[in-house]
């Protein structure tokens, strides 16, 4: 968490995001059944091709040398969640907007969102930070390590490939048919930890003294305004925990008008999400260790 990511050029979730573009602009049919077939297909062989050895590789360590295995399975478990790196293009959006660029702010939205931004005013940029900085709080973080605890590093490294493939072909558009089956598996895989982020949220607002309370009534009451069935629940409680309304237009509002979107309000939301962070880490070290004490 301290270091951030790896280079690019090792990355694993960059070779994920280069085979998934190469898979798919190899369309094997014209048809929607055949997108939607080739979908499948590019799902299972991206997940064979990095749960695999990785399963094998720790498998191997785990019988030859356990320092080996730890190391290697800490630097992979690693490549799955991502924390700094959304700091840092939040806060670099943040800054642009505080010298006035706004449409140099509007560009580098586009690393975290996929909305035209072109268009979008001030108010607007800040409300897409905010809703996107929420919702990576489950993608980036809550979901990895959760799957990392049931199933262990495999886990983890399987909940990335189909979040990776649902980031890119898994929306409406070109992609809709060939990308159906990763995004119906991608919101089955986060129905857990969207719901558990959202409550860590709210635990958030409470211990960084912002409004629990409503952070608790609008993910309650507006999780749902959203096409996503997993999105609307982070999000929601970050508007509410912030007293403001976070707005894609003409696709959904989340929270009651109250404080206006300014680039401060990306701060109050950086501060939440790593509240939240904190409290996930502790939780995670907590059932590792009742684990640990249970089985031995």
């Amino acid at each position: 968490m301290a270091l951030g990511e790896p280079p690019a050029a090792i990355h694993p979730v960059v070779w994920m995001g280069k085979i998934i573009a190469f898979l798919a602009r190899r369309k094997i049919g014209a048809s929607y059944r055949a997108e939607f077939v080739q979908g499948c297909l590019i799902t299972l062989i991206t997940l064979g091709l990095f749960i695999v050895p990785a399963y094998f590789l720790l498998f191997y360590l785990r019988g030859a040398n356990y320092v080996a295995y730890v190391i290697v399975a800490a630097m992979l478990l690693k490549c799955t969640f991502s924390v700094k790196e959304m700091f840092r293009a939040a806060l670099g959006i943040k800054r642009l907007l505080l010298e006035g660029k706004l449409d140099e702010a509007r560009f580098e939205l586009r690393s975290l969102v996929s909305r035209e931004t072109r268009n979008l005013s001030e108010p607007q940029v800040v409300s897409a930070v905010v809703e996107s900085v929420a919702e990576n709080t489950s993608d980036s973080l809550v979901a990895p390590l959760f799957y990392f605890l049931i199933f262990g590093v495999p886990g983890a490294v399987f909940y990335r490939v189909v979040n990776t493939m649902d980031a890119m072909i898994g929306y409406h558009g070109e992609y809709e048919y060939l990308g159906k089956f990763a995004s119906r598996l991608d919101d089955v895989l986060n129905f857990i930890p969207a719901r558990l982020t959202a409550l860590l949220l709210v635990l958030a607002a409470a211990l960084s003294k912002k409004n629990a309370p409503a952070s608790w009534r609008t993910m309650l009451s507006d999780h749902a305004c959203t096409e996503s069935p997993n999105a609307g629940w982070p999000m929601a409680a970050v508007a509410g925990a912030l007293d403001v309304q976070l707005e894609k237009v003409g696709n959904y509002k989340l929270g009651r008008p109250g404080a206006g979107l300014v680039p401060a309000t990306i701060d109050g939301a950086l501060k939440l999400v790593l509240a939240a962070t904190l409290s996930w880490i502790v939780l995670c070290f907590v059932v590792g260790i009742v684990r640990y004490a249970v089985t031995t």
